[in-house]
């Protein structure tokens, strides 16, 4: 697998996981806010070999353990590398300090045959300039990174565009997941879609280490959509294990169980 380094060498291993469609460099932004840090980006979706979920998991924890020695482990993914982050959780339940996971999808959603048809029409709209820009706009990707976006969309091969959307509606919370010990943030955005704010709802519930947060006003794409708020978030949890009081709607185990039993 492929990534790229930055930051400081000698500080605490923050690894980041891209969403599908997009690349390394929707985390600019957050580069720069953890210099101090030593960041990994890894290439989460390549055309060869195709993409899955759990091949991307393993070479991620291969990676980690490379570069990690005996440092503090954070991992931060959006969307399909939310999904590949919960995966690790699940496959190495020791290995992560601290995570947070950003829209990740988790309720599965049953594949037929209309959808696979829908799914092979859509990719030739992915390369249509018009369509890439109303589809950047959804996910809050700014003008500069258009082109870099645009271009990796006619790259994508039709079999590695099946297997990431296959890969994305099939993911759900792996068994060991309840068993790992790091602290685990998972956002999701007030305006996503309500399977994705009952997937927040569905982590925090399946571990105690889970504290949830729905961001309003923002759709799915928090990292790109308000960077000042999502490192600030991300920066009082490495630290505190805090979401900041102004930061959105915070859902806890506690707060569930209590609704529950009224």
């Amino acid at each position: 697998m492929k990534y790229t380094e930055h930051g400081n060498k000698e500080g605490p291993l923050l690894v980041f996981l891209n969403g599908g469609g997009t690349g390394g460099w929707m985390w600019e932004k957050q580069l720069s806010y953890f210099a101090d840090y030593h960041c990994l980006v890894p290439a989460l979706v390549e055309n060869e070999p195709p993409f899955s979920i759990d091949n991307a998991a393993e070479q991620i924890i291969e990676l980690i353990e490379r570069k990690a020695a005996d440092k503090e482990i954070i991992v931060i993914g959006f969307s399909l590398g939310a999904q590949t982050a919960v995966s690790i959780l699940g496959k190495r339940p020791d290995l992560i300090d601290c995570a947070m996971i950003n829209s990740a999808l988790v309720r599965p959603i049953p594949f037929s045959r209309t959808l696979q048809l829908i799914m092979k029409l859509s990719l030739p709209l992915l390369k249509n300039r018009t369509f890439s820009r109303i589809q950047a706009k959804s996910m809050y990707i700014d003008p500069d990174h258009f082109h870099t976006y645009y271009e990796e969309s006619l790259q994508l091969s039709k079999e590695t565009y099946m297997n990431m959307l296959k890969e994305n509606m099939a993911c759900r919370i792996p068994d060991f997941f309840p068993e790992a010990r790091g602290r685990i943030l998972v956002t999701a955005g007030g305006k996503e879609k309500k399977m994705m704010k009952q997937s927040v709802r569905a982590l925090v519930e399946s571990s105690p280490n889970c504290t949830g947060c729905v961001i309003p006003h923002i759709g799915h794409g928090f990292p790109m959509a308000d960077p000042a708020l999502f490192n600030e978030t991300a920066q009082s949890w490495i630290r505190y294990g805090k979401v900041p009081e102004h930061a959105g709607i915070l859902y806890e185990p506690d707060l569930i169980n209590r609704r529950q039993a009224k």
